[in-house]
């Protein structure tokens, strides 16, 4: 099984980029965020012409999120239960495999949270707690569960490409952290760190500075497995090259293969 997750900042802009690239990686699943575009508008057409089923939960302008699964998904989630939030972050469902293996699949779009202190940092960390409370909760309903997505969260120093210079800023933040290392605590493995522990790679560089070509970035995107999965696992990975492409997306697929 092959799942990735990448932001893709912009269906609109960056469709064609996605499906070439599911044409020739054919992952079982893709999660998507910052689609920035409403339902209505999703082109589920492409996804099933080239043979896959597409779920998406999204608004105008910013935010949303979406799961691309050769298999039907069963038992659809969207948003945060409880959590009056206009914002759509979340997209989950249930995976069953061809042999019957069930996994809970998440696609989330974790807030930015601007700086530390602000107001959208008050909020980022309340979507955090909400996210938490509710991933523990899964965990009493399903064996299997696979987190995915951008949480705006660079987990330790090795994630970012100056740590020095990034000390108490947003993503790296002391808070920031102990809410990721939260939910690993939950019952959930960072696959990438899993496999690749001492790598220093990055799947979000800033398209200001050239922060592409002189490797300015973070790793943000994660993909978690719960603890029954994470011996499944047998490759981690970051796919730069549609990083590369004319008009990309500033994040890049992250891949992790059971």
């Amino acid at each position: 099984m092959k799942i990735a997750t990448w932001n893709v900042n912009s269906l609109n802009v960056r469709l064609s980029h996605v499906i070439d690239w599911v044409v020739k990686h054919q992952p079982d699943i893709l999660c998507l965020q910052e689609t920035k575009q409403v339902n209505d508008k999703f082109d589920h057409d492409a996804f099933s012409t080239i043979g896959y089923h597409s779920y998406h939960n999204g608004q105008k302008t910013y935010n949303g999120v979406a799961i691309i699964s050769k298999n039907k998904l069963i038992d659809i989630n969207f948003d945060l239960p409880d959590f009056d939030d206009p914002q759509k972050r979340i997209i989950s469902g249930l995976w069953i495999s061809d042999s019957n293996d069930k996994i809970y699949i998440v696609s989330a779009y974790v807030p930015n949270g601007q700086t530390v202190g602000s107001d959208k940092f008050i909020y980022k960390m309340s979507w955090l707690n909400k996210f938490s409370k509710w991933v523990t909760e899964l965990t009493n309903q399903y064996d299997e569960i696979i987190l995915t997505g951008d949480f705006n969260i660079a987990p330790e120093n090795k994630d970012c490409h100056d740590p020095d210079a990034w000390i108490g800023q947003i993503l790296v933040s002391t808070k920031e952290r102990k809410a990721f290392n939260g939910i690993l605590n939950i019952g959930f493995h960072d696959s990438y760190r899993e496999i690749n522990p001492n790598n220093q790679e990055f799947s979000w560089w800033d398209y200001r500075m050239a922060g592409f070509r002189r490797n300015l970035g973070m790793r943000i995107d994660h993909i978690l497995v719960s603890k029954n999965i994470m011996p499944k696992v047998t490759k981690s990975y970051i796919d730069k090259e549609p990083r590369k492409l004319e008009r990309p997306s500033d994040h890049t697929p992250v891949v992790t293969e059971l």
